[in-house]
């Protein structure tokens, strides 16, 4: 199929199995990595049983995963970030690379960085195009993107806007409505909501809960 594509998804949290899940609407070739292989696998089978014609596959190598894919999510969390960042750099040169952790402090408040982990990833992978996508949403809301009937927003931020603007279309896929926001200094923006949005949560006991920008 045209503009087929190929995604790495590394880490299967809630997160990762989420956005596998969202991507089964689209016609993208989906590579799982996970540290235990068998979860990968297990989920690989799920979805291809609700989906019989996903291209999607478990793999046993983050480095196979990210030579074979044009974009790469890496679903672990801030603490993993850097980790994952040494392990896959010499494969992502020139590939779109998500930016998705929040670096909380400990009081879960603010940040643990000067910066932000989307400004920090991409100083780790200087040769890679990262783009801050999804971390103002609940892995839940993944499933189903809308709340009284609007599409959710999932804000955007990087310095390349061609590949801004293929990840917006990742998003549509899962049902999002992107919204570009800025180069990737704007994560620290985007991180920061994300703290709020947890505080407002804790607080009120949303059912469901996110960002969404309303104009007319």
């Amino acid at each position: 199929m045209p503009n087929t594509k190929t995604m790495a998804i590394i880490g299967l949290g809630r997160m990762g199995e989420a956005i596998a899940t969202g991507l089964s609407k689209g016609n993208d070739r989906v590579l799982l990595f996970d540290r235990t292989y068998s979860k990968a696998e297990k989920l690989a089978n799920k979805l291809k049983s609700a989906k019989q014609d996903y291209d999607i596959e478990a793999i046993d190598c983050e480095i196979d995963a990210c030579w074979e894919a044009d974009i790469i999510i890496p679903a672990v969390p801030y603490s993993a970030q850097a980790e994952v960042a040494k392990m896959i750099k010499q494969k992502v040169n020139q590939k779109i690379v998500l930016a998705m952790a929040n670096p909380f402090n400990k009081e879960f408040n603010g940040l643990a960085t000067k910066t932000s982990a989307g400004e920090e990833l991409q100083e780790l992978l200087p040769n890679s195009k990262v783009v801050k996508a999804f971390n103002t949403i609940f892995s839940k809301l993944i499933y189903d993107p809308v709340i009284n009937d609007e599409p959710l927003d999932c804000y955007l931020a990087g310095n390349d806007p061609a590949a801004v603007e293929t990840v917006a279309e990742l998003v549509k896929t899962i049902g999002f409505n992107p919204v570009a926001v800025g180069d990737i200094s704007m994560s620290r923006t985007l991180e920061l909501m994300c703290v709020l949005l947890i505080k407002m949560n804790g607080k009120y006991k949303f059912p469901k809960a996110a960002w969404k920008i309303l104009h007319d």
